[in-house]
Formats: structure tokens, C-alpha cells, sequence
């Protein structure tokens, strides 16, 4: 689901009523969702004619702190998030000795939650784990990758929610930054990662922030992140540009790393359940936003006062959430702006709800009316919905166990994840076996870790 960017600027055209949209509805719907408009048929009679194989999976054993027990650290702390102002809720009474605690339910931290899904099939027992295309092995020697369990975004969340302020320092009071000295010191010292300077060693990063300190030392590893947004930066010494420039391809590239879903925060619409849409137009977030949202606010002036549009500043508190389903599912067009990065959850809630997403990038702009929405006819716009709903359950994690221990829906996020990691296995073992050939004390010029 990544959006590439490009350095298109068209700011010449502002003075009309045009939107500056990175796609037109064709390129959002055969691009970016392009698996829409295959037959799904077609895709089940293929996937039946592949042969069986499994993606073999060893368990690198990180204590139980690094990951359920943050859980626990979450449920059990007094402290509310501080960035979700008058809204104490999202925060449930958990009994102890939980084995497997449920993740939470604060919309800042669900939408990023692929972490404990993922897990949670790994640790799922093996007579339940029939539906699943990864295999757990317990010999490292038998292993594809080697599978992290750190609750990386989890980790982050907690700094952040308490003492948003130290986050970047390397300090005592950032207790997210021990943690990933601790993940780091463990894994990089293990047999594991010495056999493969870590090529095969699986992080998932699904918050832009997760890993923030040491991302220089896990480049060499499959990173599963939503965007590569959080790895922009802003060099102010080398340049005067306010606009930040993405950091050369050595810790993330699609060779090597896997883009996953966000973790959708409304609940599924069944096409069989949907309903006449009066709305032509809909968007609800923060109007404005840093780094790459700048596009947001040029669009809300543009199109706040525009017949059919309907533009909502809110947070994702309950109220937000409400309001939220009501719009989606009332409007024929989701509006979906960059945020801090290029993607958000935003994306998904619209399919989540039938809702024909439209995509923004600051950085991707074509000249696109809001009349030209109101073109489609009735009957492209059912098809376009009715593709919308078989790819549904493509974007779900959850499997509607308690802690996500149980069968997997096959054709779930859980499982597409694993089949792209999988896809990633001829690249990577290239690659070790390259750095294995080489001359001791030779070094080659960083382009991407996969190569």
C-alpha cells in the first residue's frame, strides 16, 4: 500500500476551484488497490493450483517483558494518555496472570496493533494453526526467519502517551529507549544473528516512530512498516528547504522490507447491509498536521464551503469514532490527505466501510474537479464497492479469538503479511551468501542492505 512520491508541483493551478489530488479515482482504484478490480475467481482457481509451502519461522527469545508484559505495564499504570484530551476511556480493567492480554483499544495505538496479531499466530498452537502459511520451528537450523517479539510500537506508545517529551533523548527517564538497547543487545549477540548479520531476522515497525533510536542497527533486517514515512528527516544544516527529504535507501527498500496494512478502527459494513449514500465527498481528521500534512490544510480551504463536501476536524476519541462510521458510510467518496506520513488507517476504515477511497500526497498532485466525481454513474460506483467487499477481509488482523489465539482467516492480513516475507526468502539468502563471499576487511558502498 505504499504511495510512491514524486517532485510534481503544479502550485500555479491554486487560484481555481481544483483539487490537488496524487491520484485521479482510475489510479487509487488499479494502482494503489489494485487487487480490486481482478476477478476474484480467477484468484481463488490460481492460488488453488499453487503448490503448498510454508514460511518456517524460529522465535527469537526475548523475555515476556518486551511484549505481553508491556501489556500488563499498560493496563496496570494509573496514568492516562495525554494525548487524548477529556477522553479517559480506551483503558479496561485487566485481571492479572493473563497469559495473553488483549491489546488497547486507544485509537492511537490500535491502529498500529499487526504487531500482537502476528504474534499472536505464532503463538497460537500448532493443531490450530492449520490455516496459517507460517510454520513455527523451534530449530533455528530449520528456520526461514527469525522472528523478533518485541512490541516495538507498544513500546513507543507508553513513552510517548506518559513523557512525550524525552522520547528522542537517550536518557533514563525514556523507557522506551532501554527497551530497544535491550532488544538490540540480545538479538545482535545471538547465534541467530551472527549467521546472517541479520538479513533474516523479521521486525514488525507498524508506528512511525518504533525503533527510533537504533533503526541504523536493524537496516540489515526485514522491516514491516505501513509506510517509509517515518523515515523522512529534515537536514538543516545541509539544507534551507522547509520540506523534509527522505534518507537514502540503506535501512528501508521494497527489496528487502514488506508494506502491511494499518489496523482499521471502524467496523467492517457488509455490502449486503449498505445503504443510499447522500453525501458526495467526506473527510474527518486534524486539519492540520507536520512534515508531509501540509496538502491538508490547502484542501480543507478549498473544499470546506463545496456542495456535497463534507470536511469534520475531530479526534479519535468515541464521539470521533461515531461520527466517523455516519460520515463513511454515508458518502459515496473518502477524501484521504497525507497525514504525518503519506498513508494512515484512514485508508483502510474507508474500505472497512464501502466507502470509494480517494488518495492525497503532498508530493504526487494531478488536477482533479469535484465534478468529476459526481460523473460516475450509479452502477460504477456499486462495482466499485462490491470489489471493495471482497477485499475486506484481506485488511483484517483480527481473528476474533480472545489475544488472537486461534485459527487465522486464510485470506486475512496475517497471512498475506507471511506470503510477502516469503516472497522476500531468494533476495535475502542472495544476500547473506554475497556477504559471506566477500574479502575480509572489503566494504561496499551502502545502497540498500539487501544488496
Amino acid at each position: 500500500m505504499a504511495l510512491k512520491n514524486t517532485s510534481t508541483t503544479v502550485t500555479s493551478l491554486c487560484s481555481i476551484p481544483t483539487l490537488f489530488l496524487s491520484l485521479t479515482l482510475i489510479c487509487t482504484l488499479s494502482v494503489t488497490l489494485f487487487f480490486l478490480f481482478s476477478d476474484p475467481q480467477t484468484q481463488t482457481q490460481t492460488q488453488t493450483q499453487t503448490p503448498l509451502r510454508h514460511l518456517k519461522v524460529y522465535i527469537s527469545e526475548l523475555p515476556r517483558s518486551l511484549n505481553y508484559g508491556l501489556l500488563d505495564t499498560y493496563y496496570s499504570s494509573s496514568t492516562f494518555d495525554s494525548r487524548l484530551p477529556n477522553n479517559p476511556h480506551h483503558k479496561t480493567h485487566i485481571p492479572k496472570k493473563v497469559k495473553f492480554p488483549p491489546y488497547p483499544e486507544n485509537p492511537l495505538i490500535k491502529q498500529y496493533s499487526a504487531e500482537y496479531w502476528i504474534m499472536a499466530d505464532l503463538m497460537t498452537p500448532d493443531n490450530l494453526r492449520t490455516n496459517s502459511f507460517a510454520k513455527r520451528v523451534f530449530d533455528l537450523n530449520q528456520a526461514d526467519v527469525v522472528f523478533v517479539p518485541f512490541f516495538a510500537t507498544l513500546s513507543a506508545e507508553l513513552q510517548l502517551g506518559t513523557n512525550k517529551g524525552v522520547f528522542r533523548k537517550k536518557v533514563d527517564e525514556n523507557k522506551d529507549y532501554e527497551r530497544q538497547r535491550e532488544v538490540l543487545d540480545f538479538v545482535t549477540k545471538s547465534q541467530a544473528w551472527n549467521r546472517s548479520g541479520g538479513r533474516d531476522h523479521v521486525f514488525v515497525l507498524t508506528d512511525p516512530v518504533a525503533m527510533w533510536h537504533v533503526r541504523a542497527e536493524i537496516a540489515p533486517a526485514i522491516l514491516l512498516v505501513v509506510d517509509f514515512g517515518g523515515w523522512f528527516r529534515l537536514d538543516s544544516k545541509s539544507s534551507s528547504s522547509s520540506t523534509p527529504d527522505m534518507i537514502q535507501h540503506t535501512q528501508v527498500s521494497l527489496l528487502k522490507d514488506v508494506i502491511v496494512p494499518y489496523t482499521h478502527l471502524l467496523p467492517r459494513l457488509q455490502l449486503s447491509k449498505d445503504q443510499r449514500r447522500q453525501t458526495l465527498l467526506y473527510f474527518k481528521g486534524a486539519k492540520h498536521r507536520h512534515r508531509g500534512g501540509i496538502v491538508r490544510e490547502k484542501l480543507w480551504d478549498l473544499l470546506v464551503n463545496e456542495p456535497g463536501v463534507i470536511m469534520e476536524e475531530g479526534f479519535p476519541n468515541a464521539t470521533g469514532m461515531e461520527q466517523s462510521i455516519r460520515g463513511m458510510r454515508t458518502s459515496e467518496f473518502c477524501l484521504h490527505p497525507a497525514g504525518d506520513t503519506p498513508t494512515s488507517c484512514r485508508l483502510f476504515d474507508a474500505i472497512q466501510s464501502l466507502c470509494i477511497p480517494v488518495i492525497v500526497s503532498d508530493n504526487i498532485e494531478l488536477p482533479f474537479e469535484v465534478g468529476y466525481l459526481k460523473s460516475f454513474s450509479e452502477e460504477q460506483k456499486n462495482k466499485f464497492r462490491q470489489n471493495m467487499a471482497h477485499v475486506q477481509p484481506i485488511f483484517e488482523y483480527d481473528n476474533g479469538h480472545p489475544g488472537g489465539i486461534g485459527p487465522i482467516n486464510p485470506d486475512g492480513a496475517v497471512n498475506h503479511v507471511w506470503k510477502k516475507v516469503h516472497q522476500k526468502l531468494p533476495m535475502i539468502k542472495e544476500a547473506i551468501v554475497r556477504e559471506k563471499r566477500k574479502p575480509p576487511g572489503v566494504s561496499i558502498p551502502l545502497r540498500c542492505h539487501c544488496t
